[in-house]
């Protein structure tokens, strides 16, 4: 049986849950990571779309020729991206737990563009 992971927004409009395996867990320092989510690297893990299901229909906003970022309507929480390919992407900061250990960043993207005095040990 999958693992089931939930989460959601700040004030509770959009609830998630997303069944696993999580796919690809990784951190982003890109500069369209850090204008979205207001943090200088943002950790992220995907899941295929027919295994998220929202309570609620999270707003979209196009941010590429291939994805859209997700936040909530009401109070504008940052939840993820969702790209055209059949993939979710879900910000980990918007778990209910993510401190499983599969769910700990394999990788970073952009390292480059996060501060020089930012220590990271991925």
């Amino acid at each position: 049986m999958a693992r089931t992971y939930a989460g959601g927004c700040l004030c509770g409009h959009i609830r998630f849950e997303a069944e696993g395996p999580p796919l690809k867990p990784h951190t982003c320092s890109c500069t369209m990571c850090q204008r979205h989510s207001g943090a200088l690297t943002v950790h992220w893990v995907e899941f295929p779309a027919d295994k998220v299901r929202w309570s609620a229909k999270p707003s979209v906003w196009r941010s590429s020729d291939y994805s859209s970022r997700s936040f909530c309507p009401k109070c504008g929480s940052t939840l993820g991206a969702i790209d055209d390919k059949p993939v979710v992407a879900l910000v980990l900061g918007s778990f209910d737990s993510a401190n499983r250990k599969e769910l700990a960043p394999e990788f970073h993207s952009y390292a480059g563009k996060r501060p020089k005095w930012m220590k990271v040990s991925v």
